[in-house]
């Protein structure tokens, strides 16, 4: 299963860099997964393969194993529960694909696409199974409370962005709260998890956990911003499902903030209908109000926030290298 585990041959070379400290380890964190997400049954297998395929940056384990690091050893513990955060990971992108009818996702079909939703929630919801068990065998309440919170956290931003569909009165605030759930909640459970068992002292942890909340905020805002005017060619997966959703996102809610009675009557009609092209009807839109710039701009101000926390230790590779991380969230493309 090698090569549903590899990371991904699209991965940009810049990011393949950055995780040179962590080289060795990362191959360890394959290894488990390769071990973890097998069935005998050839059906189960099958689909896990497939699920794993759709990964591919290892962002997760790379920001939890570069946080240990960062603060002292890496150990066996950063090994699991890297692949812990990845399984979890994986689980919650094959339920989003159902969620958001998505067809594409690193250049493949979509479990749900490739077979139906029915398989693809009950794949999520055996790697979330299979995670925990992985979990569970370090014997950290620490860990397992903090990946229990944290998920808890994702699902809660989800549902509530669920509830939010077709909400065009939502505000930046209640936005950046969901997303704060949704995304960043697993972000800034990965870097405190390396803190901690690395040693670190409580307030440490505190400063990487609040490092990882901002990296994964400024993370969903440039997906967010992606969404609307990426590539699929470049991106691998389906895009405009934001549109298709009636999801608020944060291009959105600045475009609609700035437009009076008539304007925003014409624009929330765009946003409800069911036209393939309301991307193309909206552009004009969003470059007037310079809704895209003005959402880059509040997520640059996050990736700054998140590297301010790294003070907190001394400058070594592994703590320049999460800088630069929180650098590329604003520079990528997919």
């Amino acid at each position: 299963m090698s090569e549903a585990t590899s990371i991904c041959p699209t991965t940009p070379q810049r990011l393949r860099e950055l995780y040179l400290p962590i080289r060795d380890e990362i191959e360890e964190v394959e290894a488990i997964l390769r071990e973890e997400l097998r069935s005998d049954h050839p059906f189960v297998d099958r689909l896990v393969q497939h699920g794993f395929r759709l990964g591919g940056k290892r962002l997760r384990p790379a920001l939890l194993l570069l946080s240990g690091k960062a603060c002292g050893k890496v150990t066996r513990e950063h090994i699991v529960l890297a692949a812990v955060m990845e399984m979890i990971h994986t689980a919650s992108l094959i339920h989003d694909d159902v969620l958001d009818d998505a067809i594409l996702r690193r250049h493949l079909r979509t479990v749900n696409a490739q077979w139906d939703n029915e398989a693809s929630v009950l794949l999520g919801d055996y790697l979330f199974a299979r995670s925990m068990c992985l979990a569970s065998a370090l014997e950290s309440k620490y860990a397992s409370r903090a990946i229990s919170e944290a998920t808890g956290r994702m699902c809660e931003g989800e549902l509530r962005q669920v509830g939010s569909r077709g909400n065009f009165q939502l505000s930046e605030s209640e936005y950046l709260e969901i997303i704060a759930g949704k995304t960043a909640a697993i972000y800034a459970c990965c870097c405190r998890l390396g803190a901690y068992h690395a040693g670190a002292e409580p307030e440490v942890r505190e400063s990487f956990g609040r490092f990882g909340d901002a990296f994964g905020i400024a993370f969903q805002i440039i997906d967010d911003v992606l969404d609307l005017q990426g590539s699929e060619a470049v991106a691998g997966k389906s895009l405009g499902t934001d549109l298709n959703k009636q999801k608020p996102t944060l291009p959105i809610i600045r475009l609609l903030s700035q437009l009076d009675r008539q304007q925003r009557a014409e624009v929330e009609s765009i946003l409800r209908c069911g036209d393939d092209h309301r991307a193309e009807a909206l552009r004009p839109w969003l470059q007037r109000y310079d809704a895209i710039s003005y959402a880059r701009q509040i997520a640059m101000r996050y990736v700054r926030r998140a590297q301010q926390e790294l003070d907190a230790v001394p400058c070594t590779p592994e703590r320049e290298n999460l800088r630069h991380l929180a650098d590329f969230v604003i520079l990528r493309d997919q």
